[in-house]
């Protein structure tokens, strides 16, 4: 049977990513999947061998020994997937610096998918106006409408507009945007396309599974 580690970037990226796993492939939380969220998104170590920072709480800066202890502790069928925000960096850059860190590792899960939210996992959301005016009836989307999906705009000031809040937001917020807008995300044709590479990752390695 799967089972999924997932390491995201803080926990206002867990409504999205829980959403995917169990309303779009069935899967159940401590059965199939576990999340893990971090302090922030952090920068991967230069020596990735080396043992991280404790007071470091961010997920890349704890993503070499994570992936180092999963090699021990998970069986050779189990997925590691880490969902991390590519902010304002090329996708290939990070996506090539998250492999090259991988390939140093002397021991290293077996199945480890990296997948990026572009710009940010609030990016996902204002993909989806649709999804936006169902949790907040009240937003206005006209703005949303016009955006490329995924484009660097600054994704959660865009919300927080498109909604009326104060662009000055706390984690909390963001939570509670996330947790209501999630379940009204279209994940059987998504409009964002980092979101849309997620789900077809997932699945992918679900039919790998069943082989």
């Amino acid at each position: 049977m799967i089972w999924i580690e997932v390491l995201v970037e803080g926990t206002s990226d867990v409504p999205a990513v829980k959403e995917v796993l169990t309303r779009r492939f069935g899967l159940k939380e401590d059965e199939h999947f576990r999340i893990h969220p971090h302090q922030g998104k952090g920068k991967l170590p230069e020596n990735p061998l080396a043992r991280p920072d404790r007071n470091q709480r961010q997920l890349l800066h704890q993503l070499p020994a994570k992936l180092r202890g999963y090699a021990k502790s998970l069986s050779e069928d189990s997925v590691v997937l880490v969902v991390v925000d590519a902010d304002d960096t090329p996708c290939a850059e990070l996506l090539a610096d998250l492999n090259s860190m991988l390939s140093k590792l002397p021991a290293r899960p077996s199945r480890v998918l990296f997948r990026l939210a572009i710009e940010e996992t609030e990016s996902w959301f204002i993909a989806d106006p649709a999804a936006v005016k169902r949790a907040f009836p009240k937003a206005n989307i006209t703005a949303l409408k016009k955006l490329q999906p995924d484009a660097i705009v600054g994704a959660w000031e865009r919300l927080a507009e498109a909604i009326g809040v104060p662009a000055k937001s706390s984690g909390t917020d963001k939570l509670r945007w996330a947790t209501q807008i999630c379940p009204h995300l279209d994940l059987e044709q998504p409009c964002s396309p980092s979101l849309g590479k997620l789900i077809s990752s997932v699945a992918r390695e679900l039919r790998a599974e069943k082989i």
